[in-house]
Order: C-alpha cells, then structure tokens, then sequence
C-alpha cells in the first residue's frame, strides 16, 4: 500500500495544490515501485476545516482536486497497471456544511435531525463533560434550537449518530457508490468511535461497534474482493483479532499504534519528547507479531500524513540518512502484515526545519504553539517540538527532481518545499541503482514472492545488545534472520547459525559467517539459514 496525500502530491495546473490529474501523470512512477494498491486521503467536497477530513459531499470532488471524471479516469488508470484505489472513509462525522447537517440544525423536528448527536443541555450548560480530540468540550450549543451537539473533532465536523438506522443505511448507499465506479476497498477515518454512547461517556470500543461493522460488510464489500482496513487507536491485540479475524466478516486489517507513542513522554502529549527506547519498540513489535497468530492482521508503517518523517524521526538525516532509512524499510517490511509506504518515504525525504510559525500551516501546531507561549514555554523548547512532531513534516510537496519547486507545481506550492530538493528527488532515486528507492522496490518484489514473508512465524532474538534489533521469520521448514543496528555507533552481533543466502542488505557485504560480526552504523541484512552448527 502507498498514501498519496493529494494536496502535495503533483499538481497538474500550476495552482499550488496537488489534484488528481497530478497522481494520473505519476502511476507510471508507482508501477515501478511495485506497489498494488493506493490509499488515497480525502478528496470529497469539502470546506477543508480539517484538509479534508470534513466532508460536505461525499459523492462530489473538491474542486481543487478536480473533478468526477478525474476520479473515474483516475480509477480506470491505476487499473490498467494493477493498482487498486483505496478511498479514504470518513463517517464518524460529517462538515457542519454537509446538507445532513444544515437540515438537521435547522429545527428539532426535521427529518434529518437524529442523523447527528443532539441533547439538551443540563443547569444551563453542556449535557456532559466530554471532550474534544482538539482539546475544549466537545458539546457546541447551537443557538437556533438551544441544544447541543457533538463534535468529538473540530465543532465544524459533528458527530453522526449511528444508533439510526437510516443514517447507517445512507452511509452503506454511499460506499456502494463508491464500490460500484470500481475501487478497492476504504481505509476507515476513527473507525472505533462510531459505537459511541455519549450520555456514559463511551466514545471509542463502544458495545454496539461490532455488530454495526458486520452490518456494514454485510451491506457493502462483504464477499467482495476489496480491502478494508480501520483506524482503531484504542486497539490491543484482543481488539483487533474482532476487526479482522476473517471469520467475523467485519474489516480485512487494523491500523494500530502503539509504537508511534515510544519517543512521548507517558502521560503527556505528542509534543513532550523523550529518546526512543530501542528495547520497547522490540517489545511492542514482538507483542503484535505474536500474539495477532493467524486470527487477526496488521498493517505495518512508519509514516502517514500525521505522522513525522521517520528518517528524521528515528533514523539519522544526515551523514547516515540512506543507510538508516533502508534499515528501517528493511526492519518493517519483513514482519507479518500490510506495509503502507508515505509518500516521499521511499526516496528518504525528511522533515523540513522552520524557525518562524508563519512557516506552519498544520491548525494542531499552531495550537499548540499558541497554547505553550501562553503557558510560558520557551520559543526554544516550542520549536524542537515542532521539528520533531508537526503534522507539517509529513506535508512538505513531493520531490520529484531538482528543477523549481522540486517538479511538484509550476505555481506558488501550498506549502513550502523541504529546501534540501536538489539532492534528495525521485530523479536522483532513479538514475542511482544503490538508492533507497531500489531497496523498497526489491522489499516489495521480496513480499510478492515468498510466502515465508506473509505467513511464516516470528521470534524475536531476546539476546542482543539494546540498538541490535533482530528477528526469525520461520515457516514450512525454512528461516530467515533479520538484523539491524538501530544506531549510529558499531554494535557487535554474533550467531552460530549457518547461511546459505543474503537475501537483501543495506551494505556490500556477504554474509557468509555471522561470527563476531562488528555491525556498521544502521547496517541491516536478512539471510536466508541453513541449520546451527552445534546442532
């Protein structure tokens, strides 16, 4: 799976802004990759309150983006070269300018008001505490019938209320319109909210949210051949065998994420960093691997577009950044699951340095950065959170060559280009066969053609130094050894395993004896094992 964010993309017309017509002009460029399918973020009509995340048309372009044809054209293209469009499902709420909601707010005894959360406020105030994922309350009152509504969001995007089944009904019209112009399948937008019981204060997990989910494979993709895969924030291994196991016909995979929290401080927000513990991810990534067995999937990144760039996140963008970042691509893409590959990640794009807030467009960073100065907080102390976590990063326009604006736009780019276009482009990627690029086309080619990859067992090496991140991957008789030195320093590893093959490595190297090996700055290989020698 490959994110294409489409704001920042390819822009096709010089606006600035990436559309449809841009990603259509790079499938060629996807092919290559080898990638089977496109998780595409949100391209419906929208007043762009949450860049998109707030729909007031589902079945409409926004216009930015272009237009039905576009879409269709699109769909029709990425077929012809074997990949599939997986559209972005956002349902748990609507824009506040969707005509569901401008109906619903406009009396209390319209048709549409129960297709959102209404209540009545209590001694004069909101109907409970609840609050928003955007911070404040997430109750509104609406001054035209003096109730509330929920928002668990921004109070532009209320929430939609699942307990009626026409609003769940419509939702199903919806997706099948989508299935029926031949996508392949729908990445699920805060999919564990729409059990919600606002009155108990149940937002994610709610009881009824499974039963709703079969309701909704069963109106829509089930028996289909389509993909489905829910964002489930909440989810522990238990919860997410529900959401996948296939024989609960409810979602193909999960996304999870435990892992993205390693480098917070517990207890605190994203913004209050503290070192990466090499030893927990280990932990986190054995947990899941193991004990998902065969009765649930997941889904394996390092990125998305909330997400920081990972080389500069976890790896090292400076002297080490090629090295680090096929590390870290061949750490993941050899364990069990869906790997999603961001945009801009198989080339090594980092995150981009800023110094002034009027370089940041993200709406979460700028309150933030407004909220700490109020609070005290040091310009020093705002900034290092920002460069390590702003939402930003993640947004810079694609790289595509060295020319102006990085091939992205012919116009003034949405948001400014990472300034360090003119070495790290697809065109450079390309035209250099040791790039970062051909390491993920090969991880790709690799999980396409070995079973070992997508099924075999995992064990993790418990008996290595901290940075040394090493696993087994067995299957039908047959196992592979992963190692990486997740560190800028040499780090010393040591097995009696035989190998009979290098499978893929990030070093020249051979790997004929694993002996006392002295293992390189972010050094990573896989072999392929042909027995112990004390055996």
């Amino acid at each position: 799976m490959y994110q294409v964010y489409p704001r920042s993309f390819q822009d096709s017309n010089g606006d600035g802004i990436g559309d449809l017509a841009g990603i259509i002009q790079r499938l060629d460029y996807l092919k290559k990759l080898g990638i089977s399918a496109i998780w595409l973020s949100p391209v419906y009509r929208s007043p762009n309150d949450d860049n998109g995340y707030d729909i007031s048309d589902y079945e409409k372009i926004m216009a930015e983006f272009g237009t039905m044809d576009d879409m269709e054209q699109l769909i029709a293209e990425a077929a012809k070269r074997e990949i599939k469009i997986i559209m972005d499902l956002v349902v748990n709420h609507t824009s506040d300018e969707h005509q569901w909601f401008i109906e619903s707010r406009s009396a209390v005894d319209n048709p549409y008001r129960d297709f959102y959360v209404w209540r009545k406020g209590r001694n004069g105030s909101a109907p409970n505490d609840l609050e928003s994922t955007f911070l404040g309350p997430a109750w509104q009152l609406d001054e035209t019938t003096g109730e509330y509504y929920l928002h668990l969001f921004s109070k532009k995007q209320p929430d939609l209320n699942w307990e009626n089944p026409k609003v769940r009904n419509t939702i199903y019209d919806m997706m099948n319109f989508w299935i029926n112009k031949g996508i392949g399948g729908f990445r699920m937008d805060v999919i564990d909210l729409v059990g919600k019981i606002p009155d108990q204060k149940i937002t994610g997990n709610g009881p009824k949210l499974h039963d709703y989910l079969k309701e909704m494979n069963a109106a829509t993709f089930g028996g289909k051949d389509l993909l489905t895969v829910g964002e489930t924030w909440g989810a522990t291994p238990e919860i997410a065998k529900l959401y996948s196991n296939p024989n609960r016909n409810e979602l193909s995979m999960v996304f999870q994420f435990e892992h993205v929290a390693l480098d917070e401080i517990p207890g605190k927000s994203k913004w209050d960093l503290r070192p990466l513990q090499i030893s927990e991810l280990k932990k986190v990534f054995a947990k899941w691997q193991t004990e998902l067995g065969d009765e649930g999937w997941n889904s394996l990144f390092w990125n998305n577009h909330d997400l920081p760039r990972i080389v500069s996140r976890w790896g090292n963008d400076g002297i080490h950044r090629i090295k680090s970042a096929k590390m870290l691509a061949i750490l993941l893409h050899l364990q069990k699951g869906t790997p999603y590959i961001y945009q801009g990640e198989e080339i090594g794009m980092t995150n981009r340095t800023i110094e002034n807030i009027s370089e940041i467009e993200d709406i979460e960073s700028i309150n933030m950065y407004n909220d700490r100065i109020e609070k005290g907080y040091s310009e020093a102390d705002i900034f290092t959170s920002l460069n390590a976590k702003s939402r930003d990063n993640a947004r810079t326009p694609m790289q595509w060559n060295a020319e102006k604006n990085a091939g992205f736009t012919t116009g003034t780019p949405w948001l400014a280009v990472n300034e360090n276009y003119h070495e790290i482009n697809v065109d450079e990627a390309l035209t250099d066969q040791n790039s970062i690029f051909y390491t993920y086309q090969k991880l790709i080619k690799l999980r396409k053609t070995n079973p070992l990859i997508i099924w075999g067992s995992f064990e993790l090496l418990e008996d290595t130094a901290e940075e040394v991140f090493a696993y087994y991957r067995h299957y039908q008789g047959e196992s592979w050894l992963i190692v990486c030195n997740f560190s800028d320093q040499v780090q010393n590893f040591s097995s009696e395993q035989i190998v009979n093959e290098t499978i893929i490595a990030n070093t020249e190297k051979n790997y004929h004896s694993l002996n006392n090996l002295a293992l390189e700055p972010y050094e990573a290989f896989v072999v392929r094992l042909g027995g112990n020698k004390n055996a």
